[in-house]
């Protein structure tokens, strides 16, 4: 039950009839014969529910626009885990309802989370199958993708799941990518994410297996991470949100902009700054070929970026008084922790960095 409070009036109480109604729901999916009779009298009567829910938030949001937003954000919330983790929740998702949904790779689809769990490996015997064994050949499994996104009206997206010095003591010949985002985003008619949590990879696929005649590359860490408040997929559509705004009006003292992993760092850092009584807007910046101005005012030229890659091509985002808070080197070898502390990705060095442009 919901309270009868002023920033919950619209949806005081859930009535009789619709309890009644979710109880059925339950005993429904809870009896376990006859399944095919029973699943879709549940899936119409949950299919109505989720109408009348959605119809009462659309009636509450505009109503009551930041309670509802605090709303979602809450009821949306996840334990924290790896996007490449995410990724492969969604990936099984999409092949379920997706028919030509093929998937792949180069001997580790168990470790870099790629397998399609449902379906066998794709041969001559099985061409009904959906997964393919490319072999130790992460080149030519490449070039093969490649060749279908030039040739063939089939989408590709490309599976990154080792994505900075967030891995640690892999070190950087094969583990810690710096100039390799940046090359991505500069690619012609590629859409490049990095997405931070559950919703922003949601997001990612989304957009990803809609726009067919575009590649898409999908950048994921490996450490568990936190799901983040405000991220949304809606906000992915945009290439970039803001996730948290304590300013009035559209004028932040500061705007901290991060990428991925680094996203949690711009928002612990804006915690800080806004103890010591400045605005700030934190924006979650996914993906450079979607962005939307509209998160980014002309006039706030205080901002920071924070990505665990090289800082080449941030410069039109951050503009000419703004800082650029990445790396600009080769990774190495160490703990997770002490690589983030030797290289400056902090939120004490997004602190100081937002100091000294206020």
């Amino acid at each position: 039950m919901i309270d009868d409070t002023p920033q919950f009036h619209s949806i005081s109480s859930v009535s009789d009839s619709t309890l009644g109604q979710l109880l059925k729901l339950y005993v429904i999916l809870g009896d376990g014969c006859q399944m095919e009779g029973i699943s879709n009298e549940a899936a119409s009567l949950g299919s109505a529910l989720e109408s009348n829910w959605n119809a009462t938030f659309a009636a509450y949001q505009k109503k009551y626009p930041e309670e509802a937003a605090e709303l979602k954000s809450i009821i949306t919330e996840s334990p924290g885990d790896a996007t490449r983790n995410l990724s492969l929740q969604c990936l099984n998702a999409l092949a379920k309802v997706v028919p030509g949904f093929i998937g792949g790779s180069a001997d580790l689809a168990s470790s870099n989370m790629t397998l399609l769990k449902a379906f066998g490996d794709f041969q001559k015997a099985t061409p009904e199958e959906r997964n393919l064994r490319f072999g130790v050949r992460e080149h030519g499994m490449g070039a093969i993708c490649n060749g279908i996104a030039l040739h063939n009206p089939a989408g590709v997206i490309y599976v990154m799941t080792h994505d900075s010095i967030g891995l640690g003591e892999d070190g950087p010949t094969t583990h810690q990518p710096i100039e390799h985002i940046a090359s991505f985003r500069a690619m012609p008619n590629t859409l490049m994410f990095r997405p931070t949590d559950g919703n922003e990879t949601a997001g990612a696929y989304k957009i990803s297996v809609t726009k067919r005649k575009t590649p898409s590359i999908l950048a994921l860490y490996r450490q568990n991470l936190p799901q983040l408040p405000g991220t949304s997929i809606e906000g992915v559509e945009k290439g970039g949100n803001t996730i948290s705004d304590n300013s009035s009006g559209n004028n932040p003292d500061v705007i901290l902009i991060g990428t991925g992993s680094e996203l949690e760092i711009a928002a612990q850092a804006a915690e800080v700054i806004m103890k010591e009584g400045k605005t700030v807007r934190v924006v979650s910046f996914v993906c450079w070929e979607l962005f939307e101005e509209s998160v980014l005012p002309s006039g706030v030229s205080a901002r920071v970026r924070i990505e665990a890659a090289s800082t080449f091509g941030w410069g039109k985002i951050y503009g000419g008084r703004g800082k650029s808070i990445g790396i600009n080197s080769f990774g190495a070898s160490a703990p997770a922790p002490l690589l983030s502390k030797e290289f400056g990705i902090t939120v004490e060095a997004v602190v100081d960095a937002a100091k000294s442009l206020l």
